[in-house]
Formats: C-alpha cells, structure tokens, sequence
C-alpha cells in the first residue's frame, strides 16, 4: 500500500506538520529525507531496511559517500543533500551561540558541543572562549589524541585564552566509546586549567563532556 493511501495521520510528513518532527521515529524521519521508496517498498519500508543495515540512524548520517550510495536506493544526489542538511544543523547552532546564547540557553551550548565533537572516532579537546558578558568569542578544537585520550596542555589554552581576550570559557572534550562519564583524569585535568586559568583572571564556567546521549556537565555535577 502507498503511503499517500495510508490514513493522514499516519503519513509522515502529516505527522510531522501536526504534531511536530520530535513526534516521529528515525525510520518516519528518514522517510521524509527519502520522499520515495523503490519497487514494492515505501519510504518507510526502505527507511527501515536502511536503518537496520547501518545499524541506526547514527552511522547512517556519518557513513562514508561510498558506504552511504552503496545503501538500496541512495546515492550521491542523497549523499550531497544529506551533507547540506547537516552542516545547515552545525551552522544553525553555531549562530544559536554566536548571538550569545551560550549560557543564557545552556541547552544551546549543549546541542553545538554535541553537534560538534560527538562524532570524531577520537578525542578531541575543544574551548568555547567568552568575553565578559558571556557572550562567545570563538570556539576551537585545541587538541586531537587517539581513541581512548587527548594530551591536554593548560599552557596553551592559558595563550589562547590571553589571545582571544576571554573573560570566561567553557571546556569540553568527546569521549569517542559514547559513555560521558568523568574519569579521575578529567577531573585532574579540568582543575589544573581552573587554577592556572585564575592565574590571568579567566573563569571556567563548565567542562561537558560528550558522548551518545547528552553531555555531562562537570558544573552540575559539583566537580569544578
């Protein structure tokens, strides 16, 4: 049975326009991307199918162009429009912060860190430098390790902070096994910066780390 024959409130992009895309499961999402299906199958069925072949819709969206036009009825027109959907995500949230939403809308600093480190199958190390109004300044990815570590160096985020003028900065680091929870060497780390940082009046206001689901903050935790 087509999709356009199924009940309206059932379709999709029906669904969607009622009740809202958070209404939807990843399978009717990627229907949407989709719009058609192929011989026998809907854009829900193949949705389905894709989903369990890239084992969920999170190594979907990251798959390779190759891996990804190898998938039964994609290609590189899918792959383009998918990479311009995604970076139209990273941008949006990089000007969410940029109009300096940062902490005035933690959930925005949340979803850009995410966005932005949840992904690298290593560490990675990053700073979001604010100014005195905790406006944000710049955002950079400081330092790169292997799969189980990054080697962070407070001198250089004290000189990066001195170069952006920051008053303030937030901390972050991805934890590529998807488990968000601080290790001792976190915590290590995270108060050698906050006591080397207070040596040129800079404030760490937060360390998220990133994993699978959403990123813990040592603030909330009562670990700074």
């Amino acid at each position: 049975m087509a999709i356009t024959d199924w009940p309206a409130e059932e379709r999709p992009r029906e669904k969607l326009l009622q009740a809202g895309p958070q209404a939807l499961s990843d399978a009717e999402l990627l229907a949407i991307f989709l719009r058609t299906g192929v011989r026998g199958k809907t854009a829900v069925d193949l949705a389905r199918e894709l989903l369990v072949e890239f084992d969920g819709l999170r190594n979907l969206l990251n798959a390779s162009q190759q891996a990804f036009c190898a998938g039964n009825g994609l290609g590189v027109a899918k792959y383009a429009q998918l990479q311009a959907v995604l970076e139209m995500g990273r941008r949006h949230l990089r000007q969410e912060l940029n109009r300096g939403d940062a902490l005035t809308s933690p959930a925005a600093s949340r979803d850009f860190l995410h966005a932005r480190l949840r992904d690298y199958p290593y560490e990675v190390f990053a700073c979001l430098f604010l100014d005195n109004r905790h406006r944000v300044i710049a955002f950079e990815e400081l330092f790169r390790g292997t799969i189980d570590g990054a080697s962070v160096y407070p001198r250089e985020v004290v000189r990066r902070s001195l170069h952006h003028n920051a008053a303030a900065l937030i901390l972050a680091h991805n934890h590529p096994s998807g488990i968000a929870e601080p290790s001792n060497a976190d915590t290590h780390i995270t108060r050698r910066l906050r006591d080397a940082l207070a040596l040129i009046d800079v404030r760490v206001l937060d360390h998220f780390i990133v994993g699978d689901g959403p990123p813990v903050s040592f603030s909330e935790r009562g670990l700074l």
